[in-house]
């Protein structure tokens, strides 16, 4: 039976990032977002990765799974605004706990770990074009 190829490696690794990147558009398009109750209020989520080793080969190669994604923000912030027409009956607003910066932080290093891996497959691609060259 055949381990993991390059292509399998770096494809799994591309779709975990793109969970990533769906993840932090998410959080961010909710920044800010308002809501009645702390219950209601959007909470920040975080894809869980874990490693996958290839049992193939004895566990020489290995690629990442995203196995969950959880509610990873703090609490919400509870605002005092009684002329907010989603304000509670005590006049408070809660405002979803998505830190904007460290989502751009996470945006940039999923961005990056997802073109490093196009990077790879492109490599493979290449010299696998050119092996097949050599026979001509």
């Amino acid at each position: 039976m055949a381990g993991l190829s390059i292509f399998d490696i770096s494809g799994r690794a591309m779709s975990a990032q793109l969970v990533r990147l769906n993840t932090t558009a998410s959080n961010l398009a909710n920044a800010g977002s308002v809501a009645r109750s702390e219950a209601e209020a959007y909470k920040a989520r975080k894809p869980i990765f874990e490693t996958f080793f290839d049992q193939a080969n004895g566990g020489a190669t290995a690629t990442v799974d995203v196995v969950d994604v959880v509610s990873a923000g703090g609490t919400p912030v509870k605002r005092y605004d009684p002329g907010h027409p989603m304000a509670d009956k005590d006049g408070y607003i809660y405002e979803a706990a998505v830190d904007q910066t460290q989502e751009m932080v996470e945006l940039l290093e999923a961005s990056r770990q997802y073109q490093n891996n196009v990077e790879v497959i492109q490599t493979a691609k290449s010299l696998m074009l050119n092996t097949l060259k050599l026979g001509q």
